[in-house]
């Protein structure tokens, strides 16, 4: 190989998607000049710290899915991985028929597998478990012949009914992605779901034959989450502490308002902002997709336009911290789910639906939030189609998660402190048809040399996903630019 300059690569987004884009290029023994920019004043995206009543907790996920690895291999290539910690407690339970009642067993993702724990956990009603029933003795079939993809919700009400989706599945589904199931792909949110959905017989034994067999007699089963001891925010610091050291530059409050094809003898690109224009041999795009179309307005209209066809949630959190006295929670699980459709029981909102769509208990779930004789709950807000959180302001959103609180439970006294995160427009719909959109995504970008996209808006919104995603475009954009000087 000849000598040659060292290429200079522009990661546009500062999120753990980028950030992790980041580190993959220069994890070589050549590694390219790499420069991060940041629209907002840090970096991270959803991953960060907020304080309330003096203590620092997580303002986004509070922990990762644990059957993927992409957490702890990037914690340990930082020398974290001794600092990863398992939850510390399961299940959780549902707002149903007037009461919080455990989830029963066997759930995949909202979906019934096991009709006597469901008959048990009484979420449901004699009628809508009756027709649950129907799928063991009777199924109906939920399609013609194989299909690309169905809606969720549609495909779990042909064969088990609506209850099922209104009290299980669009509360657990839908509220992890701030959506609702009536318009989410399953082929991109649950393909298991999907291929299930295709057997002619029952979809609960169709589901429960492709999970994952139980562990052996005598063994615990793995946890199903993980999360950094003293927060998910530390994987971010350090990430943007490492890329720093060797060498990486790092930049916040830059907004990036356009890409453009350089000629020459030297083909790039340049990245222009407000306040500046820098040369690029290689660009990674690691922003949602609404500033990405922004950016590619110019340059590819068409694109532009596919990124425009995604659409986003916004959501709030509102942390309480309690004295121990002041709350009674169920005696075990992790939080509680509300069905996107209940309504207020009573007061002055009675029949106004209610604005959490789910409840954390968050010292409960990672032993590092446990401090004195306190009980931290955090309170989700907000899907695609409820943007009240919006018309709100910080202390009436407080008010109303205390509010429905107090519903919830008998009781609720006065929080010891509270606080407020607003994601704005920050969880992607996978709605039907969307892994089709990617590829038309993905396709379009192929046309345009040494340019890749990375983030939470194409296959996949959690923390280890968005790893893959970035670390996935780091080494093909490296790769591609290594080939052609070969």
């Amino acid at each position: 190989m000849t000598n040659r300059r060292q290429d200079e690569i522009v990661v546009v987004g500062g999120g753990i998607a980028g950030l992790s884009a980041a580190w993959e290029l220069i994890s070589t023994p050549n590694p390219p000049r790499v420069t991060v920019l940041e629209a907002a004043d840090r970096v991270g995206g959803k991953i960060g710290s907020v304080e309330v009543g003096g203590r620092v907790f997580d303002a986004g996920p509070d922990g990762a899915l644990a059957r993927r690895n992409e957490v702890v291999a990037l914690a340990t290539e930082l020398s974290l991985g001794g600092d990863i910690v398992p939850i510390q407690a399961s299940g959780a339970s549902v707002y149903a028929r007037g009461q919080v009642r455990a989830l029963p067993s066997g759930l995949q993702f909202g979906v019934p597998t096991d009709p006597k724990a469901l008959r048990e956990s009484h979420v449901l009603s004699t009628k809508g478990y009756l027709r649950v029933l129907r799928d063991r003795f009777a199924p109906v079939p939920a399609s013609r012949g194989p299909l690309q993809d169905r809606a969720i919700g549609n495909l779990v009400e042909t064969k088990l009914g609506h209850e099922v989706v209104a009290t299980l599945v669009d509360p657990m589904l839908g509220g992890i992605n701030a959506g609702r199931v009536a318009e989410m792909s399953a082929a991109a949110v649950f393909p298991p779901l999907l291929e299930a959905g295709q057997e002619r017989g029952s979809l609960m034994a169709a589901l429960k034959a492709l999970s994952p067999p139980p562990p052996p007699e005598g063994t615990s089963a793995p946890p199903a989450f993980i999360s950094l001891d003293h927060g998910m925010f530390r994987l971010v610091e350090r990430l943007e502490r490492a890329l720093s050291e060797r060498g990486v530059d790092i930049h916040t409050q830059i907004p990036v308002t356009g890409i453009a094809r350089v000629g020459g003898t030297n083909p790039g690109w340049t990245v222009n902002s407000p306040t500046s224009t820098i040369r690029a041999d290689g660009v990674i795009l690691a922003v949602p997709a609404q500033p990405a179309s922004t950016a590619l307005a110019e340059l590819d209209p068409e694109l532009a336009s596919l990124f425009g066809s995604i659409e986003y949630a916004s959501v709030a959190i509102v942390t309480f911290i309690f004295g121990d006295t002041e709350i009674s929670l169920p005696e075990t699980g992790t939080g509680v789910l509300i069905p996107p459709e209940t309504p207020h029981p009573r007061g002055e909102t009675a029949g106004q639906r209610f604005l959490s769509t789910a409840l954390t208990f968050l010292d409960r779930k990672w032993a590092h939030w446990k401090e004195g004789s306190t009980t931290v709950v955090r309170v989700h807000m907000g899907r695609i189609d409820d943007t009240r959180t919006l018309d709100l302001d910080d202390h009436q959103l407080i008010e109303r998660a205390h509010d429905e609180l107090s519903m919830l439970f008998d009781d609720v006294g006065a929080p010891l402190a509270s606080g407020v995160v607003r994601w704005e427009r920050s969880l992607p719909q996978y709605q039907v048809g969307h892994l089709l959109r990617v590829a038309a995504i993905e396709n379009a970008v192929a046309r345009h040399p040494y340019l890749q996209v990375a983030g939470a808006a194409y296959r996949g919104v959690g923390v280890p996903a968005c790893i893959a995603s970035g670390r996935s475009a780091g080494a093909t954009l490296r790769e591609d630019l290594e080939t052609r000087t070969r």
